[in-house]
């Protein structure tokens, strides 16, 4: 008996909020950027923080989720501190940005700019 592979989870989810502003930076995108890159070098008070920006090349271990409005890519060095973690795109009055619910996540320092695993 053959065995069916399942199609395997993302490692990320995202919101339609989020793949909305995907799809809004893809839009006004420089040219030669191919997608959006998540990655968490190592900065702020907590050790970890969530940094989006354009990417022109895919690297062999990244995690390529791919939206409607353009390809997320997700830094693999980074990925197990993601994995099961939403990404959302909040806008209020004051402040715009992505805001990630990360199980992950042990802490974070007080202004919400990085966090610890």
């Amino acid at each position: 008996m053959a065995t069916v592979a399942r199609p395997r989870p993302a490692a990320l989810n995202l919101t339609a909020t989020a793949e909305a502003r995907i799809a809004e930076l893809m839009g006004k995108a420089p040219e030669g950027a191919i997608g959006v890159k998540l990655s968490t070098p190592r900065r702020g008070c907590s050790g970890l923080a969530y940094s989006v920006d354009y990417v022109t090349e895919a690297t062999p271990f990244d995690e390529v989720i791919e939206t409607p409005g353009g390809t997320l890519y997700v830094d693999g060095a980074s990925i197990l501190y993601l994995i099961g973690s939403t990404m959302n795109w909040v806008e209020d009055d004051f402040t715009a940005g992505f805001v990630f619910d990360n199980p992950n996540a042990k802490g974070a320092c007080g202004c919400g700019e990085s966090f610890t695993v």
